[in-house]
């Protein structure tokens, strides 16, 4: 079963290069409100059967257990909506099934994400005795006006009482802020970092606001009443996360995610490595390897649809799609040049069948480098392409202009 700290993954066959892992999602798909900048999927309901949910989280993972025999899990994330509005019941019958149908060899990450408002100390206990050894809180702030103009329900008082917690609870634990938020200023920002450190131990997750659209932030932004920093603030903002961040000995090891070494996140390190994933109820998402061919994988959105599909038919999945190998390429790139690891080379050619080279427009990596958005690290079998800082910080420009 799950033991009680993690464990750094190994190395792919050729021993080259950190082995993705194979790694299950599993969505809880209900919180408490709708936060105005999430376009997750996530619900507002009055009232949950947990028992039927729990029911039928388990038979669409036994759905997929069937199809992938012999895999050995790397990580284990409760994600959603808000994973612990779920009864502790719920967290350990999954891990029990999981461990039954795949195996949780001894340190395997198994990561909970949780709001301040649905923390309660019982609540957490029981959540730890389940097997969850990692919890991920959405803070968002330590600032109460934001905080409110968030959406958020829970206080900055809250946020601390709930990392505090945490601490004494999990062996890992991370929280989520999120910054350019309207009004925001780089002196604010800089002295909201300092504080949230005081509180950060491994892990930090720091996101850039973004407007997506069907979420209320988009109609208040498209009508002018929600105005975002000006572009060259936000540039502002982002590099001064950094520094303070490398200082304080928790680099960027991704874009939006920072650790002290060996404290990422080994969940969603398979995810940007492009490793198999199975990803269980609704509207969830998955990549697996079958019958030596990579597959998209997801289920219905809508959670009563997926429900009642799965009670009745053992899951929600539609059907399984193909991904062609200029679309695995893509994938693998927009995945992996968020790391300041990068992309090995040579897992390029494994996957998509051909050398990176072969998929690129002439010249075009070529040009990249010599204006520093790109670098190639390495020789031979052991290559790898990584995106610069500047390159990560302007990552979408750099994948427009590389796959053309």
């Amino acid at each position: 079963m799950v033991g009680q700290t993690g464990q750094l993954q190994g190395v792919d066959a050729a021993g080259l290069f950190p082995d993705p892992g194979f790694a299950l999602y599993v969505h809880w798909p209900f919180c408490a409100s709708k936060c105005p900048y999430c376009d997750f999927n996530s619900h507002v309901r009055e009232s949950v059967d947990h028992e039927s949910w729990a029911e039928g989280l388990l038979r669409e993972l036994d759905h997929f257990a069937d199809l992938t025999p012999g895999r050995r899990l790397t990580s284990v994330f409760f994600g959603g909506g808000t994973p612990s509005l779920m009864r502790p019941e719920t967290v350990a019958a999954i891990l029990r099934r999981a461990d039954e149908r795949w195996g949780l060899p001894a340190g395997t990450e198994v990561t909970l994400e949780a709001n301040p408002t649905s923390v309660e100390a019982a609540k957490f206990r029981g959540f730890r005795a389940a097997g969850v050894n990692r919890v991920s809180l959405g803070i968002q702030s330590l600032n109460e006006a934001d905080l409110k103009a968030l959406g958020r329900r829970h206080s900055a008082e809250d946020a601390l009482g709930a990392i505090a917690l945490a601490r004494d609870l999990f062996p890992r634990y991370s929280f989520d802020l999120i910054y350019a938020r309207p009004g925001q200023t780089v002196a604010a920002w800089r002295e909201e970092l300092h504080r949230a450190l005081d509180h950060a131990v491994g892990h930090l997750s720091l996101y850039q606001l973004t407007i997506e659209e069907g979420t209320q932030f988009h109609t208040l932004h498209a009508r002018g009443d929600l105005v975002l920093p000006a572009e060259e603030v936000q540039g502002d903002l982002y590099a001064m996360t950094q520094e303070v961040l490398n200082a304080a000995g928790l680099p960027a090891y991704e874009v939006s995610n920072h650790a002290r070494p060996g404290q990422e996140s080994r969940h969603n390190l398979t995810y940007w490595r492009y490793g198999d994933y199975v990803g269980i109820g609704p509207g969830a998402h998955g990549r697996l390897t079958l019958e030596g061919e990579k597959r998209a994988t997801r289920t219905h959105r809508a959670p009563e649809v997926w429900l009642e599909r799965t009670l009745s038919t053992g899951t929600g999945a539609k059907p399984f799609e193909p991904v062609a190998a200029q679309d695995r390429l893509t994938e693998m790139l927009m995945m992996g040049l968020r790391l300041s690891e990068g992309v090995p080379l040579a897992r390029v050619q494994a996957e998509t069948g051909k050398p990176l080279a072969d998929w690129l427009a002439p010249d075009a990596l070529r040009r990249l480098q010599r204006i520093g958005m790109l670098e190639q690290v390495g020789q031979g079998a052991g290559t790898v392409l990584r995106a610069t800082s500047d390159g990560r910080e302007r990552l979408n420009a750099v994948l427009a202009a590389l796959l053309g």
